[in-house]
């Protein structure tokens, strides 16, 4: 089984978790407790501007919890807004007001629900130490997945503001 974790678009070969009930959703749940899934059940992982929604108390344990309902070799491809990219677009001179208030709700979330609230800013190095931190073997960034229309592809100014990774157990 793949499975979605934070989607909305309904893609046959993939199953959707989702904390919120809504069309097309095939299990209800937070990402920070994944026990409805049995260990080494899941070949394929796919996150996207969902790891910002965690605590960072509960940020080891929650990948923990990934890494477990992996399969062995299982990939996890993960996409967080890069506070690297998005910090340095936020200090530039060139940034006027209206782009500064788009990078700070990407940023802390649009906070349109109270799930659209970011706990963490994440950038390379933190999210490598994090998964190693969990049992990840190995995590290459890229530039695009190729599997969703989502956040992860999103260029609001020009340039991509997402941190792509795939993690191998």
């Amino acid at each position: 089984m793949k499975l979605h974790i934070g989607g909305e678009q309904v893609n046959a070969s993939w199953k959707i978790l989702n904390i919120q009930h809504k069309e097309g959703v095939d299990f209800i749940g937070d990402i920070c407790d994944l026990s409805q899934f049995p260990d080494d059940s899941i070949d394929e992982i796919y996150a996207s501007h969902t790891l910002e929604h965690i605590p960072q108390k509960k940020m080891v344990e929650t990948l923990r919890g990934i890494y477990r309902i992996l399969k062995q070799g299982g990939k996890f491809y993960i996409s967080v807004p890069d506070l690297d990219i998005l910090c340095h677009t936020f200090m530039s001179p060139l940034a006027s007001l209206e782009i500064k208030y788009q990078v700070m709700r990407i940023m802390f979330g649009g906070q349109e629900d109270s799930f659209d609230f970011h706990y963490f800013g994440w950038n390379q190095a933190f999210l490598y130490q994090y998964l190693q931190q969990a049992g990840f073997s190995g995590a290459d960034r890229v530039d695009s997945f190729g599997l969703f229309s989502d956040s992860s592809n999103d260029k609001p100014f020009g340039f991509p503001i997402s941190l792509n990774v795939i993690a191998i157990k």
